[in-house]
């Protein structure tokens, strides 16, 4: 479980907010809103260890993330709002490139069926520089597959994606929480998924 207390954010001489209290178990997602500036970003890059709080704590299964690091991190897979892939590398080698980085395998017949699954068959050798913007999104999304995280933390998932990768998307979180999977995501638009709670900045 993921839980914080206390959350004070601070951002120059701005206060983002404070006083935050919230907790996330296998099989429950949150929905992070509020208006631009309001600190959603920021909330995330705090969960994920990128940032530290001003004020309060947040746990792992009751342990603080400080003391975990590693550990934690193995289990967590955040994408932000503007995740990059490498150009110059393909739709399958940036996969093969951020499971390295992320110190795992990844047997190349996983890394073809998660591009495929997002629309990207045929594409599998095709420079990164060549795709749209909504088909360089589906690469970074397709690590979702690849990569076995219990807890996802989306900065703005569903941006540059079509109706159907929406839906693609969507399927695929819900897959996760059912597994007993934990997700925490902002977005501006409706979540076409089931349950989950809305923390309001």
């Amino acid at each position: 479980m993921l839980t914080a207390h206390g959350l004070t954010c601070v951002r120059g001489e701005r206060r983002l907010f404070a006083g935050l209290d919230l907790a996330v178990g296998p099989g429950e997602w949150l929905h992070v809103r509020g208006e631009n500036g309001a600190g959603k970003t920021s909330l995330l890059r705090l969960l994920v260890g990128l940032m530290m709080p001003a004020e309060g704590e947040i746990r792992w299964d009751g342990t603080p993330v400080a003391k975990l690091t590693d550990e934690y991190r193995r289990q967590m897979l955040f994408l932000g709002h503007h995740g990059a892939v490498k150009e110059e590398l393909t739709t399958l080698e940036n996969l093969h490139f951020a499971a390295a980085l992320d110190g795992a395998e990844l047997p190349e017949r996983e890394a073809l069926a998660a591009l495929h699954r997002f629309g990207l068959r045929g594409r599998e050798e095709l420079p990164v520089r060549f795709l749209s913007a909504g088909q360089k999104r589906r690469v970074l999304l397709a690590r979702l597959v690849t990569r076995k995280a219990k807890l996802w933390v989306l900065d703005e998932p569903f941006t540059a994606l079509d109706v159907k990768a929406v839906d693609m998307l969507s399927a695929l979180i819900g897959e996760h929480l059912a597994a007993g999977g934990m997700a925490v995501l902002t977005s501006h638009q409706a979540m076409p998924i089931a349950g989950g709670r809305v923390l309001q900045l």
